[in-house]
């Protein structure tokens, strides 16, 4: 026989060349398993990637190993039956991935894969053996040859237990894969050298290969080279691609995760979590879907909390959050798991309750009050609030969702009316003021655009020289229907309904361009004073439009007051800084309304950049000497002058009022004893000129008001 002999270089790379392919084989095995599935495109793509970058490697290791090997005779090997070889491998290493991606790999089909990849590993190395086309034919130990195929099939098996077992990729994964590969490369290699070891060569044999067929000399770099090139394209390609899926997938669950956000911002109040209008829309639509088919009952419940706005007013809005989201929290854990508890708004909730019975409805109602009225600890405060609740039932009291909301917020007023602190179910009587209610709104809602609000302005004069010193801007509706409407009689309306900030935009454009006209008609020391209301103080946009309805007019800001209530600046004291701060910062003066009403406290009021501090009528009413009113508005003067504000009285119906402010130092002042409100062209002729004295001053303003 003749004497075999083995290149070492080439012994070791077909040995890392295997370990390289079983990498390569076990990361296809993921990709594969992570696209889903081989039904669908990806994973038809990625096998059959993986199957040609696999077999290219376990041929290259067997065709290097092959290589390395050395007679005493010229070797060379047969192109057709080389390529079949190479064929052989890549069809084994598609069969090896189809069967590791299956979602099971029980015992029996595991043996028979075993098996067919085995034997077939078998068959391209006997096959790439025959590519050497030997005379006489190579002969083959039976023992070693029975052992080659043996080893093929216990290898392949291990295999593909390891691959199927490590597709998955969890938490150190690529580590166990680095091991797997340095296990199946060995076998892979034990097999072929075995295969080798059995192969015998007569000594007058001779290699038909050697002249017609490719030689071995160059093709040893040419195969390690493409092979490495496939293999780290292929391994370049997977890891690139699980990097992608990797961000994919986390941007997935970004994307999921915000949406879920989102639908919860949208449908959610932000402050108690509760369903908001939305949302409620939404449910109410469905209970009446399902009540219409079941011919069943639901209620539709209004609450709204008593005395929730003076402890917000006291206390301020953080306290006020508080009790809601704690009210909100009590109302949730009362109510069944699958009945409704939503916030519209403010201090308004509203409750959706499946019924057996209509009469049902009351005893919920009546834990509902019992609920609510159980005191509440809110940081230090123990809070005390009611409810009133207006009750509408489905289908006596409405089929439509419009219907049955109307007719319950006016059961909830209508309890309020009552005494508050209790509940009321809706009565077709209460239909009528619903409907007023909504009539006014929208009559609301169409007098901005059909023109239908005027000011008028009522004077103020300085004491006791009795000069003008400006006006206040008051509104009025021209209403079509109701004649001329004062403010007491929709300016609540238009709080709730929010029109009072495009209401207030309108009064403060007007105002300002009345200003302009007086101010060019020579009357430079005047100012025109403009009430803001708790609305649009809190408006972000009020700094805006304040600025562009000064620039739009060309009106020094000095010209320009902004009158707010106490109450109102002391709602939230530092924010109400922060916004009155930029309010002087453009030169518009502040003036404090009603002062002595609310909850002031002099910290801040020293700390506040007013210029005046207007004293309430209701102080001024029952003025005389000695009397208790007296006192506050003696006190409320020093207390100006201390801290260099001007002092205004408001409401001045009497001589009596009038000499008493003045002796007592009030600097200026407004009321019906001097200047009624008025249209701007009246108050021109009752004012002009200036110079009238202050005890001829009524008459005059008397004859235009």
């Amino acid at each position: 026989m003749l004497s075999a002999s083995y290149d070492n270089s080439l012994v070791v790379i077909s040995l890392l060349v295997a370990i390289l392919a079983s990498f390569t084989a076990l990361d296809m095995a993921e990709r594969v398993n992570t696209t889903g599935s081989v039904q669908n495109r990806a994973g038809r793509y990625w096998l059959a990637g993986g199957a040609v970058a696999m077999g290219i490697g376990i041929w290259s290791m067997h065709f290097v190993g092959m290589l390395a090997f050395r007679l005493p005779i010229e070797l060379g090997y047969d192109a057709a039956i080389t390529l079949l070889s190479l064929a052989i491998a890549i069809a084994v290493s598609a069969y090896a991935l189809w069967s590791v991606s299956q979602p099971e790999l029980p015992l029996r089909r595991l043996l028979n894969s075993a098996l067919v990849m085995g034997a077939g590993i078998a068959a391209m190395h006997y096959t790439g053996m025959a590519a050497m086309r030997m005379n006489p034919g190579i002969e083959y130990d039976p023992l070693l040859f029975t052992i080659s195929v043996a080893i093929a099939i216990l290898a392949s098996a291990a295999a593909l237990w390891i691959a199927f077992h490590l597709r998955r990729n969890t938490p150190h994964v690529r580590a166990a894969r680095v091991g797997a590969s340095v296990v199946m490369g060995v076998a892979i290699v034990g097999m072929h050298y075995t295969g080798m070891a059995a192969a015998n060569f007569p000594m007058d044999s001779i290699c038909l290969s050697a002249r017609g067929g490719v030689s071995p000399g160059w093709l040893a770099i040419l195969i390690v080279v493409v092979t490495l090139a496939v293999l780290s394209i292929a391994l370049l390609t997977s890891v690139l691609d699980a990097r992608l899926e990797s961000r994919t997938a986390k941007l997935a669950r970004s994307l999921a995760q915000a949406n879920e956000e989102l639908t919860q911002m949208v449908l959610h109040d932000h402050l108690t979590k509760l369903p908001n209008r939305s949302l409620l829309d939404d449910r109410l639509s469905q209970a009446i879907n399902k009540a219409a088919r079941n011919k069943s009952y639901f209620a539709l419940m209004f609450m709204d909390l008593d005395g929730f706005k003076t402890i917000n007013d006291s206390l301020g809005h953080h306290v006020g959050d508080r009790l809601l989201v704690a009210v909100a929290n009590r109302l949730a854990e009362t109510m069944r798991a699958h009945d409704t508890v939503a916030r519209l708004g403010g201090d308004e909730f509203v409750i959706l309750v499946d019924l057996e019975k209509p009469d049902d409805a009351m005893a919920v109602a009546e834990k509902l009050v019992e609920t609510v009225n159980r005191p509440f600890m809110v940081e230090k405060y123990e809070l005390r609030v009611s409810a009133s609740i207006g009750i509408a039932i489905y289908p006596a009291d409405g089929s439509t969702r419009h219907d049955l909301v109307i007719n319950a917020d006016a059961a909830m007023y209508h309890t309020k009316r009552s005494g508050r602190n209790g509940y009321n179910f809706f009565e077709s009587s209460m239909n009528a003021n619903a409907h007023n209610q909504l009539q006014w709104l929208q009559d609301l809602r169409a007098a901005l655009e059909r023109k239908q609000f005027k000011l008028v302005y009522q004077p103020k004069f300085l004491a006791p020289s009795g000069a003008v010193i400006g006006a206040e801007a008051l509104l009025r509706w021209q209403h079509p229907v109701h004649g001329l409407v004062g403010p007491d009689d929709f300016i609540a309306l238009a709080e709730r309904s929010g029109l009072i900030i495009p209401i207030g935009a309108w009064v403060l454009d007007e105002a300002c361009r009345q200003m302009r006209e007086w101010l060019d008609q020579g009357h430079d020391d005047w100012t025109m004073a403009v009430n803001l209301s708790a609305l649009q103080f809190g408006d972000p946009h009020l700094l805006q439009v304040v600025q562009s309805t000064l620039d739009k007019h060309q009106l020094p800001a000095r010209c320009l007051t902004l009158e707010i209530t106490e109450s109102t600046a002391m709602q939230d004291t530092e924010a109400s800084l922060r916004t009155l701060h930029k309010i002087a910062g453009l030169g518009v003066e502040i003036s404090i309304d009603d002062f002595g009403t609310g909850y002031s406290s002099l910290l801040y009021l020293k700390r506040l950049p007013a210029s005046e501090l207007k004293i309430d009528r209701g102080f001024v009413r029952d003025l005389t000497d000695g009397t208790e009113d007296a006192a506050i508005v003696s006190a409320i003067v020093a207390l100006g002058r201390a801290l260099n504000l001007r002092i205004v009285a408001e409401g001045v119906e009497t001589e009596m009022q009038q000499d008493f402010l003045t002796s007592v130092g009030c600097e200026a002042m407004q009321g019906f004893l001097i200047g009624r409100p008025m249209a701007p062209e009246q108050f021109i002729r009752a004012v002009d000129p200036p110079s009238t004295p202050l005890e001829l001053l009524p008459q005059a303003l008397a004859r235009h008001g």
